[in-house]
């Protein structure tokens, strides 16, 4: 096995594993089986899905989960600006690549060195967590309360382990440094709600890198 598809293995286990969380907050919130599926299925945005599923917990209207869910999901419309040049989907998989850009699948692209490899990594990443995502959402709905607490197993650090040990590598040189060091202080600034806060991170990163490493 080579190393693109392990990387994109362990990432897609890693993430999609954090579905078990998703799938019983839904159904604490409220959410029947199915409204829950066909938010893993169709959404398929983790934080867009959290943030959606955390208003109705809270009493809040449909409008404001929508908004949440949107200023979540966001990022990735930035994520596919860069990715279509690159990966040239045509006809049908154009809407295939659109539903699998997500964080994990553009860091593993981003982190290949030749472009065969990073159109490799983004489909293999894509349709893992895809995969995962959608069963670990159907076993955390069935299983709700009886799996107690995800961040007593540890899942909700995994996903957020893998996205960093892909990142890691990637930071060398002052520029790339100082814009995650940016990035960070835009995401911890408490004046910005969660929403506000990862749309502003995300636009940190297209800062022009015109300074060589």
């Amino acid at each position: 096995m080579d190393k693109v598809t392990q990387t994109s293995l362990s990432v897609s286990l890693a993430t999609g594993l954090y579905g078990i969380s998703f799938g019983a907050l839904s159904s604490a919130a409220g959410l029947d089986l199915t409204s829950t599926m066909l938010l893993s299925l169709l959404m398929f945005s983790g934080a867009s899905q959290f943030a959606l599923v955390g208003v109705f917990a809270t009493g809040g209207t449909a409008l404001a989960a929508i908004i949440s869910a949107w200023l979540m999901g966001i990022r990735n419309s930035f994520y596919a600006i860069r990715l279509r040049s690159e990966i040239r989907p045509t006809g049908l998989r154009r809407f295939l690549a659109a539903q699998l850009t997500i964080d994990e699948s553009n860091a593993v692209h981003a982190a290949q060195s030749t472009l065969a490899e990073a159109k490799k990594g983004f489909w293999l990443t894509g349709v893992g967590i895809y995969v995962c995502w959608n069963l670990a959402t159907l076993f955390g709905a069935v299983a709700g309360s009886a799996i107690g607490s995800v961040e007593a197993w540890g899942l909700d650090a995994a996903a957020a382990a893998a996205f960093l040990g892909l990142l890691w590598p990637m930071l060398k040189g002052k520029l790339p440094l100082a814009i995650a060091a940016m990035g960070i202080g835009v995401a911890l600034t408490p004046i910005f709600g969660s929403g506000a806060a990862i749309l502003l991170t995300a636009l940190v990163a297209f800062i022009p890198q015109r300074s060589k490493s």
